[in-house]
């Protein structure tokens, strides 16, 4: 709940931020707009009520409550089983026509599509007109929005393994803050990427980025119980966005975000000479050119952003780098107070306010130097490794293996039924049951 609070507040002073610098004229209401994820018309509202009624006017008068007109759960229910069985194949569109004239379910067209698609269903058939395409001014200022992106090309032309360049370009000036080489596109070089730019820069009001899994789960991820009501578990990037206050605008189309492409494209081919000239060949060496490479790139292809001002924001002095980047995950302290995080188990010695943690809910972060931290709530547990499990033996499966009397056993079942075994109705002295049954390591029972 504390953090929920921390975010709603932070989201609020953005607003603020946004809107003082509006008032001031410094910004438009479109590259407001732009920078909080809203439409224009919500940023004028927005700015009326402001100005009106102070920072208490961005504070919805509703949050908290449940909608009137918010559609039961049963009658969601209802409109997904009839889209899946009786209405099959049908269009949005046509889809809510029926459920009003056959069901008696009147909704309107955007609410049977928000139903559907918080079900995981798609229309069946998408029509729509093409899109005129014209380039976009850039951000008045510096920190408003930074793109980010990764790039997957040959970057070492055969010398070594092919790299994926992940890095970020300000919209304002052009310049890229940071960008690091990795094997592939992973949440481990974003986060280094948002890490160096907040520490360097500042935070940024608003990152824009492809649809790529590791920004945004798809639905085919969602839990049943996800899927009907819409509710999404935020991936490990996308819950450091959030934890940091920054807005993640996704693209809809590679051109949508040209300007980073256009600098991927220079990029392949000045840095690829550079890394050519250096004769690099592991990755190591290429983030070392690359680190060199980037203030010579910037001082070339910088441009003077509108506004003198900058739109970053410092990182929140109460709370360590390393506690924000990072991934987080939950976990239930065991009754022998031991957490188990992959394959390992970790101890959790007592604390400064519980003697033992049994139970307990506790969240394990896992820091990008590869090391682990348990905390309860703002506290950090002391832990150590676990002692290891004593192993327990278990039947295994596969061909079972005779012991050495059981040839023995099967020559003399054989010998019964050969009559030169037998003189005077009893055995000979050659018969196996005159042989001891007792096996010697070095002889085979055939001998």
């Amino acid at each position: 709940m504390q953090e929920d609070r921390f975010v709603v507040k932070a989201r609020e002073e953005k607003r603020a931020l946004v809107l003082n610098r509006v008032l001031l004229g410094e910004w438009a209401v479109r590259e407001a707009a732009t920078a909080l994820g809203l439409s224009d018309r919500q940023v004028r509202r927005l700015k009326a009520t402001y100005e009106r009624a102070g920072i208490r006017a961005l504070v919805h008068g509703n949050r908290g409550r449940r909608s009137a007109r918010a559609v039961p759960a049963e009658t969601r229910e209802q409109v997904v089983m009839l889209a899946r069985t009786v209405y099959a194949g049908c269009n949005d569109q046509h889809l809510t026509e029926l459920l009003a004239e056959r069901e008696g379910l009147d909704f309107s067209r955007e609410t049977v599509r928000r139903l559907l698609r918080a079900a995981g269903m798609r229309s069946p058939r998408r029509r729509r007109a093409p899109k005129h395409r014209s380039r976009r001014e850039r951000m008045p200022a510096e920190g408003m929005l930074l793109q980010i992106d990764g790039s997957r090309h040959d970057w070492l032309e055969g010398r070594g393994p092919y790299l994926t360049l992940i890095g970020g370009i300000d919209d304002a000036t052009g310049q890229v803050p940071y960008a690091v080489f990795r094997q592939q596109e992973d949440a481990h070089g974003y986060f280094l990427l948002l890490q160096e730019v907040a520490l360097r820069c500042g935070r940024p009001l608003a990152v824009y980025r492809d649809r790529h899994g590791i920004f945004e789960r798809s639905t085919r991820e969602l839990t049943r119980a996800q899927q009907r009501y819409g509710e999404r578990e935020p991936t490990q990037l996308g819950r450091l966005l959030t934890e940091l206050n920054i807005s993640s605008i996704p693209a809809r189309s590679p051109q949508a975000k040209g300007r980073i492409e256009r600098v991927w494209g220079t990029l392949q081919d000045r840095l690829v000479a550079e890394l050519r000239l250096a004769h690099v060949e592991t990755i190591a060496e290429a983030n070392q050119v690359l680190w060199d490479f980037l203030p010579r790139f910037n001082q070339r292809f910088t441009v003077p952003p509108a506004s003198e001002e900058s739109a970053y924001r410092p990182l929140d002095h109460d709370r360590l780098p390393e506690e924000l980047f990072c991934f987080k995950y939950r976990r239930v302290v065991a009754a022998d107070n031991t957490v188990q995080f992959g394959h390992e188990r970790i101890q959790v010695l007592p604390g400064t306010s519980r003697i033992s943690y049994a139970r307990a809910r506790v969240e394990v972060h896992e820091r990008l130097d590869g090391s682990v931290a348990v905390y309860y709530g703002d506290e950090r547990l002391t832990t150590r490794p676990a002692p290891p499990e004593a192993p327990v033996l278990r039947a295994r499966r596969g061909p079972r293996v005779e012991p050495p009397w059981s040839a023995i056993a099967k020559q003399a079942r054989a010998a019964t039924d050969d009559p030169s075994h037998f003189e005077n109705g009893r055995p000979t002295s050659n018969h196996p049951w005159k042989r001891s049954m007792i096996v010697r390591r070095t002889e085979s029972p055939s001998s």
